[in-house]
C-alpha cells in the first residue's frame, strides 16, 4: 500500500498528503505553488532550490553539483528532484516560484477592426397561450424568428425563459443555429473572448461583439511552465507519461477559465453572455488545450495533428462560457510554426504591406515570417530560453527585481524592474549589456571577455574594476554589493554570453535562410516587424547592435505589441478575417531548418557579434 505523507510549505503554511516517491515540484504544485523549473525537471538550472526545514531527503547526484557541502548540510534541494519519503517541511524561497509581478505584454497595436459577428440576438414578445392557442413553445417562437436549427440547449431552455418574464425572450443565433433563448431583453449584452495562448504567458481579452470594444483584459502565466519552459519538454511529457496530456491540458484549461472568470469580474456580466472565442498560439500549445496528442511533434518530420482552422463547441473543450459558445482555434502552418505566428500576420497584414516585410515574435519559442510578392514562408527557432531566463547564472523573467536596463559611461548604470536591489537579470537586460560590452571593448566579436589590460585604454578605471577573473575565465559585475538584494555582487558570467550568442544566432540564422529562399539581402527588407512581449521591451540600437536583428536603418524596426492576441480578435469579430487566415495558411510555406543544409553554416556564422 502507498503510504501518505504530510509536506508543509514555509512560509505560508500550506499543507498537501502526497504518497512516497512523490517529486516535491509537484507537491509544491498541489498546494497552489507554481516552481520556476525552465529546464523541465532535469535538475539543470538549478532554479528550484528550496530548503527543507523538518525531515531528512537525501541529496541527489543533481543536487550535489549544484550545491555545495555546506548548503547540502543546511538542507538546500532541488524541487524537481527530491521525493518525498517521509512527512516534510520545505521553505521555498521567492526566486524559486514563478514571479507573479512578471512584465506581461497584453496591448495590441489598437488599429480599427472590421465588426461582423456571427451571434444575433433578436429580442420578441410573444403571445401566452390560451385555450384557443395551444401551440407548443417552440412553434410559437418559431413564429417570431426564422431559425433553421436548433440546439438542445435552446430547447431546454425555452419553456422557463417565455414563462420568466410574461413571454419576453431573447433569441441568440450563429448562422442560423438558434443557440439559446434568454429571458427579457438581452440584446445589449453579447461579448466575445480573443486568446494568446502562449507557452509561456496567457492573454484573454474580452470583447464586445457589436461594438468591438474591448471591455476588459486578464493576464497570467502559464501553469504549464512548472513542467518545463520550452514546448519540448512538455512534447516530452506527454510522450513518456500516460496521463501526460491530461495533466498539461488541465492545467491551461484552468487557467484560461481562472482568467474568463476574472474578466467577467471586471465587466460584472456572467459566462452565459459569451458566446464566442478565438485563440491562438503555438503548434503545441493549441494541440494541448484541444487535449490532442503532440507527441508527434518531437520526431522527424514534426507533424501536427492539424492544419486547417477549427470551429469547435465550447461545452466539448470544457471552456467556461456559454456552452454553445463557437470557438475558432487558428490555422497552423507546419512543425512549430502555429497559430500565434497566422495571427501575427492577420494582425499586421504583413502579406499586403507590398513590400517585402519581416515579422519576428522572440517568445519563449521564436517565429519567423517573410512576406514578398504575394508569398510568405515562416520558419520557427528554439531561441527564447536564454531571452526567459533560462541558463543563464543569475536569469530570470521580467519581474520585480529583474535588471533590465544597462548603459555603461563613465560607470555602469542598471535599472531594477519593481525599484527594488537586484535579484538577477532579464532577456532586455541582457541584451543591453551584451552590446554595451561590445561597444566599450570588454567583448570581442567572438564573444570572449577580454582581461582588464587588454580593454581600451580609454575604459573608464571604474568600469575596468568590474572585470573579475574566476577560475580562469573573465566575467563582469553587473550590480555591486550595496545594489544586489542577496549582499553579493550580481555578475555578468562568459557562460551567459555563450548562451546569448546561441539564442542569438539561431534567430539570425533562421532570418537569413528566408532570405536567401526568397533571393533577398537584408537591405530589401522594407520593414521589420517586432511581436510579442519580449520583442516589444528591447531597444532597437542594442538588437542590432549585437546582430540579433537584419541589419536595416532603424525606423525599418517596428514594434506591432501583442500581434497574436489582435490577430485572435480580427478573426472573433469578423468571418472575413477567419477566411483571411485561412487564405495566410495556403500561400504559406513552412521551412523546416532541421533540414536545410545551409542553416548549420549560418548558425555558425551568426554566433559572432558584428564589428561596431
Amino acid at each position: 500500500m502507498n503510504k501518505l505523507f504530510s509536506v508543509t510549505f514555509e512560509p505560508s503554511g500550506r499543507t498537501v498528503k502526497v504518497s512516497t516517491g512523490t517529486p516535491l515540484a509537484y507537491a509544491a504544485s498541489r498546494a497552489g505553488f507554481a516552481m520556476n523549473t525552465p529546464c523541465g525537471g532535469a535538475g539543470t538550472c538549478g532554479k528550484c532550490v528550496v530548503q527543507i526545514r523538518s525531515g531528512n531527503c537525501l541529496p541527489t547526484p543533481e543536487e550535489i553539483k549544484t550545491f555545495d557541502e555546506n548548503r547540502i548540510r543546511a538542507g538546500f534541494r532541488l524541487a524537481c528532484q527530491t521525493r518525498v519519503t517521509e512527512s516534510l517541511v520545505v521553505e521555498i524561497p521567492d526566486s524559486s516560484l514563478l514571479q507573479s509581478g512578471q512584465k506581461i505584454l497584453t496591448a495590441d497595436t489598437g488599429e480599427p477592426v472590421t465588426v461582423s459577428p456571427r451571434i444575433r440576438k433578436t429580442a420578441v414578445t410573444l403571445p401566452a397561450p390560451s385555450q384557443d392557442d395551444a401551440r407548443s413553445d417552440l412553434d410559437r417562437l418559431l413564429t417570431a424568428i426564422d431559425a433553421p436549427s436548433l440546439s438542445l440547449t435552446a430547447l431546454q431552455h425555452l419553456p422557463r425563459a417565455l414563462r420568466l418574464e410574461a413571454y419576453s425572450v431573447t433569441a441568440v443565433s450563429s448562422d442560423g443555429l438558434l443557440l439559446d433563448v434568454e429571458p427579457g431583453n438581452t440584446t445589449a449584452r453579447a461579448f466575445g473572448l480573443a486568446f494568446d495562448i502562449g507557452s509561456t504567458t496567457l492573454v484573454g481579452t474580452l470583447v464586445d461583439l457589436f461594438s468591438g470594444r474591448d471591455v476588459a483584459v486578464s493576464s497570467r502565466i502559464n501553469p504549464q511552465t512548472s513542467f518545463g519552459d520550452d514546448v519540448l519538454t512538455r512534447i516530452l511529457k506527454c510522450r513518456e507519461e500516460s496521463e501526460g496530456l491530461a495533466i498539461l491540458r488541465n492545467a491551461v484549461l484552468s487557467a484560461v477559465n481562472g482568467i474568463i472568470d476574472d474578466l467577467c469580474e471586471q465587466a460584472g456580466i456572467e459566462n452565459g453572455y459569451i458566446y464566442e472565442a478565438a485563440f491562438a498560439g503555438n503548434s503545441t500549445m493549441q494541440q494541448i488545450f484541444c487535449g490532442c496528442d503532440p507527441s508527434p511533434l518531437g520526431e522527424l518530420p514534426f507533424v501536427p495533428v492539424f492544419t486547417a482552422p477549427l470551429r469547435l463547441r465550447a461545452a466539448d473543450l470544457d471552456l467556461a462560457i456559454h456552452p454553445e459558445g463557437r470557438v475558432f482555434i487558428f490555422p497552423q502552418l507546419g512543425g512549430f510554426v502555429g497559430g500565434d505566428t497566422v495571427s501575427g500576420i492577420i494582425a499586421t497584414r504583413l502579406d499586403r504591406i507590398g513590400k517585402p516585410a519581416l515579422l519576428v515574435d522572440i517568445g519563449t519559442n521564436g517565429e519567423i515570417a517573410l512576406a514578398h510578392d504575394g508569398r510568405i514562408i515562416a520558419t520557427s527557432v528554439a531561441a527564447g530560453p536564454a531571452f526567459e531566463g533560462a541558463r543563464i547564472v543569475n536569469g530570470m523573467r521580467a519581474s520585480s527585481g529583474a535588471i533590465e536596463n544597462v548603459s555603461i559611461d563613465e560607470t555602469v548604470k542598471i535599472h531594477i524592474i519593481g525599484e527594488t536591489k537586484a535579484a538577477g537579470i532579464c532577456g532586455t537586460g541582457l541584451i543591453d549589456a551584451a552590446a554595451e560590452l561590445l561597444r566599450n571593448g570588454i567583448l570581442d566579436t567572438t564573444g570572449r571577455m577580454v582581461d582588464p589590460d587588454e580593454a581600451p585604454a580609454c575604459l573608464p578605471d571604474a568600469v575596468r574594476a568590474r572585470i573579475v577573473s574566476i577560475h580562469g575565465e573573465n566575467h563582469f559585475i553587473l550590480a555591486t554589493r550595496e545594489e544586489s538584494a542577496t549582499g553579493d555582487p550580481l555578475l555578468l558570467f562568459q557562460k551567459d554570453i555563450r548562451e546569448l550568442q546561441l539564442a542569438n544566432g539561431a534567430i539570425r540564422a533562421g532570418i537569413q535562410i528566408l532570405l536567401k529562399q526568397f533571393g533577398l539581402a537584408e537591405a530589401d527588407l522594407a520593414a521589420v516587424l517586432l511581436a510579442g512581449a519580449f520583442g516589444n521591451y528591447i531597444r532597437k540600437a542594442n538588437a542590432l547592435r549585437i546582430g540579433m536583428l537584419p541589419a536595416v536603418p532603424p525606423e525599418r524596426i517596428h514594434f506591432v505589441g501583442n500581434a497574436a492576441s489582435f490577430g485572435a480578435k480580427r478573426a472573433l469579430l469578423a468571418d472575413e478575417e477567419k477566411d483571411y487566415a485561412g487564405t495566410v495558411t495556403r500561400k504559406s510555406r513552412h521551412v523546416d531548418l532541421s533540414l536545410d543544409p545551409e542553416f548549420m553554416n549560418e548558425f555558425s556564422s551568426a554566433m559572432m557579434f558584428p564589428e561596431s
